[in-house]
């Protein structure tokens, strides 16, 4: 039976999706554990029921609250403390707040290792641009009808340690860390890293106009500085937010997001909200003889923690995973954009597209016919291995447990930054990825966990996934399974 066709005027319509993102934004910044963060629970619950769904509950978990109030720079020519010029900063979370201890300003050079112990580590950090050519390498497919993926240089929103760069300064034993950020555009509202894990000394993020400042500073001679951070941190709570549907099946497809965010962010994480709404509204209005399996929607909390959510999550449900037949997880709906005069703007194309894709060749092709049928362009299919043992999204140690996955995944330059505003959101491409999940799931329709974990190719193959050209033989090798 052709869902769509029988119930697609019951999808929620962008202007539905886009309102649902902009109240999330408008409850402020929803780190873990924050009073903002406990509103948008209470919201996703409440829209959940309304879009009668069965067992709506909320699972509380511990996660650590980092509170940030105000973070500076203090640095100066050796013995010419009138001479000090401030730097505006943001204190990387986690870190140690610090009233200020003078210091030796020092770069962080990992060809002199030894050079920072007990001085404050300067860095800077570029991003890291993704080429085309080699994602090409690593695909099993592709939707790119314009042939521009090749070309694409994806600037990534994290530098070469991957958002671990304060780890160096540590491991070398320095007394502080100041980051500067070489981004495109003059930022150091920058919540990274979000592991949730103390380190042991002050550290800020400066930003690129305030580290040339600093770089001249340095390179008249010695200089002193100070990190001023007021910063706390305490034991708190959030919650996932579960509702269910019941299916055709015993087994279950659950479809999650997260719900905190680093900002007021609208990409990070609000967009992925709208899409689990969105799921919920259409499935609920699906008689249940025509869902294919149980549907659990999960908005977890705790991504910027850690990923606490999900752990939790994995952990408190451990008895369920081998009934699941799929795991989508939906992130980010985001923009490409452009620098122009210093800000950062929003063009009409989507960022890239990673939609992570477990090896089983029947799914494989039913998430490249949706691709293809709802002309979601500028995206790839990846294994879920890609980058790592799983995939770098919130719903990526499912892989870990063996549930086979979807995951999509857009990774902007700004995903972490506080420019993460209403305009970031491509929303021309809310309903198709709406659409295109439906199809995935519907896809599904007749195969069972085992059946994908085994990776058998279902009655009635869908229409294969437009090949990723490349010129690696093991890369070439897995398209042709797909």
């Amino acid at each position: 039976m052709d869902l769509l066709k029988h119930y697609g005027d019951t999808l929620a319509g962008a202007s539905d999706m886009a309102a649902w993102i902009r109240e999330v934004v408008g409850y402020g910044i929803r780190r873990p554990g924050s009073d903002a963060g406990h509103r948008i629970e209470s919201w996703v619950a409440s829209r959940l029921r309304y879009q009668g769904l069965d067992d709506v509950r909320a699972e509380p978990l511990d996660v650590p609250v980092w509170e940030p109030r105000s973070a500076r720079l203090v640095a100066w020519p050796a013995g010419r403390s009138a001479d000090a010029i401030e730097l505006p900063a943001f204190a990387l979370p986690y870190t140690q707040p610090s009233p200020g201890r003078d210091a030796d300003l020092v770069a962080l050079d990992p060809a002199a290792p030894g050079a920072v112990a007990g001085a404050i580590a300067v860095d800077t950090v570029d991003p890291v641009v993704l080429p085309g050519s080699l994602m090409r390498e690593v695909a099993t497919g592709r939707h790119d009808p314009t042939g521009e993926l090749d070309d694409y240089q994806h600037l990534l929103p994290f530098g070469s340690r991957l958002g671990r760069e304060v780890d160096a300064a540590v491991e070398q034993a320095a007394s502080g860390y100041v980051g500067v950020l070489d981004m495109p555009w003059d930022t150091h509202d920058y919540y990274v890293p979000y592991d949730a894990v103390d380190r042991p000394l002050p550290a800020v993020w400066i930003d690129r106009s305030a580290g040339a400042r600093l770089r001249d500073l340095l390179a008249g001679g010695r200089a002193r500085g100070r990190i001023e951070v007021d910063a706390s941190t305490r034991l708190g709570t959030t919650n996932n937010v579960i509702g269910t549907l019941p299916g055709a099946s015993d087994e279950w497809v659950v479809i999650g997001t997260h719900h905190d965010a680093p900002w007021a962010s609208a990409v990070e994480d609000a967009s992925g909200i709208a899409l689990v709404l969105a799921q919920a509204a259409f499935w609920a209005r699906v008689p249940v003889r025509w869902r294919p399996h149980n549907l659990l929607f999960l908005v977890n909390g705790g991504h910027m923690a850690g990923g606490a959510g999900m752990s939790a999550f994995l952990a408190a449900h451990a008895d369920l995973l081998d009934r699941v037949v799929l795991a989508i997880h939906l992130e980010h709906v985001a923009a490409a954009t452009v620098v122009d005069e210093g800000r950062l703007v929003a063009t009409g194309d989507p960022e890239v597209r990673w939609w992570f894709t477990s090896r089983d060749p029947g799914l494989e092709r039913s998430v490249g016919a949706a691709l293809k049928a709802e002309n979601l362009h500028r995206s790839w299919v990846l294994p879920p291995d890609a980058f790592g043992e799983f995939p770098p999204t919130d719903g990526g140690v499912f892989h870990r447990h063996g549930v086979p996955l979807v995951d999509l995944l857009s990774a902007p330059a700004y995903l972490f930054d506080a420019c993460d505003t209403l305009d970031k959101v491509h929303e021309p491409s809310l309903v198709p990825i709406t659409r295109a999940t439906v199809r995935i799931i519907d896809a599904l329709t007749g195969r069972s966990a085992a059946d994908l974990r085994a990776g058998s190719m279902p009655a009635e193959p869908a229409v294969p996934v437009e090949p990723a050209e490349s010129t690696a033989p093991e890369a070439d090798a897995a398209m042709a399974g797909s």
